[in-house]
């Protein structure tokens, strides 16, 4: 239960959760006319947001300076998660061609993999770059089940797995397994953990990483049952705090100790999230057909290798002053 009245969008479920939530009141709708939208990613050197339409197979771009939205590419491969590498370079999951790519500084499209042991990937799904340039990526079937994100057809390995391509030899392996169907994954910001949500089996499963080439046996970092959440994509803030579209349960927070401590609520299931903005202090959030975004009270983790977690411990004045405004906002529409 909630220790108070819901204020506006928030939920708090523990008093940690005071400061997150004292950012913008309401979500602003930055767009509304996809068909099903994912992989926001925002791209600090053109002040843009590109993201997914994966049913119509196009990638969208939102911008910032102008607010205005168009089309990034047409016949995108029923492309979902997005990334950027060290070099600035967008790494995309096509869905439809079963296969991650890199778009080049001049537009040119460079495949990075689309095979394990010669055999074709299911649907690539949601993607990160390690600090050492190897690219880490989820391979569920969603996008081979029907012709709607993708093209109908079978799982040529035979299972869902989490993979890792190797910057200097293009070498793809096997990272963890098991799973019903990976799909939303993060570096923690020091890269000693690696966080997988397993849609199906309603779990965010943790790895510790050793140095970025070996995982640990994974255990569970969060569970919610299906009819509740559906977990999705993953990314953590400047102090370690774990921040997870859930579908129907909206924007999840959770504190370092798995903790769930609040939520933010939507109208409709969200997909997934990233952090952008000039300050790394807003969310982007796909949501059914619709880009939202809210400036919150907290710093997205830098994408690629930050030197860690600033885990403060704040001041009984800190979260007084904070559950202040969040009483004096009460009232206020989302």
């Amino acid at each position: 239960m909630a220790l108070e009245p819901r204020s506006g969008i928030y939920e708090i479920l523990d008093e940690r959760f005071r400061i997150p939530a004292n950012g913008d009141r309401r979500l602003e709708q930055l767009f509304d006319g996809s068909r099903w939208c994912e992989g926001p990613v925002y791209i600090p050197a053109w002040r843009q947001v590109i993201f997914s339409d994966i049913p119509n197979d196009r990638m969208l771009r939102w911008d910032e300076a102008t607010g205005a939205v168009g089309e990034f590419r047409i016949g995108a491969g029923n492309s979902n998660g997005n990334t950027l590498d060290r070099e600035g370079r967008l790494i995309t999951c096509e869905q439809g061609n079963r296969r991650i790519t890199r778009t080049e500084y001049d537009g040119s499209i460079t495949v990075i993999a689309d095979r394990y042991r010669g055999k074709r990937f299911n649907s690539p799904n949601d993607v990160i770059v390690h600090s050492d340039g190897s690219i880490w990526f989820t391979d569920p079937i969603f996008g081979i089940i029907s012709d709607y994100e993708g093209h109908r057809g079978e799982s040529e390995i035979g299972a869902s797995n989490v993979y890792r391509v190797d910057p200097e030899t293009g070498r793809v392996r096997v990272m963890a397994d098991g799973f019903g169907a990976p799909n939303g994954l993060s570096f923690s910001p020091d890269e000693r953990q690696l966080l997988i949500a397993d849609t199906l089996a309603g779990q965010i499963r943790a790895y510790d990483v050793y140095d970025g080439q070996k995982l640990s046996d994974g255990t569970v970092f969060a569970e919610a049952p299906l009819t509740d959440s559906q977990f999705d994509s993953i990314g953590f803030d400047d102090e370690g705090r774990v921040w997870v579209a859930a579908g129907a349960g909206g924007m999840h927070c959770y504190d370092p100790d798995t903790t769930l401590i609040g939520r933010i609520v939507f109208p409709v299931g969200i997909s997934n999230m990233c952090f952008g903005g000039p300050r790394n202090n807003r969310l982007f959030v796909t949501a059914s057909s619709t880009l939202y975004s809210l400036v919150v009270a907290v710093t997205g983790a830098p994408a690629i290798g930050s030197p860690g977690a600033c885990l403060r411990v704040r001041s009984e004045h800190e979260v007084a002053a904070a559950a202040t405004r969040w009483r004096m906002n009460a009232g206020t529409p989302s």
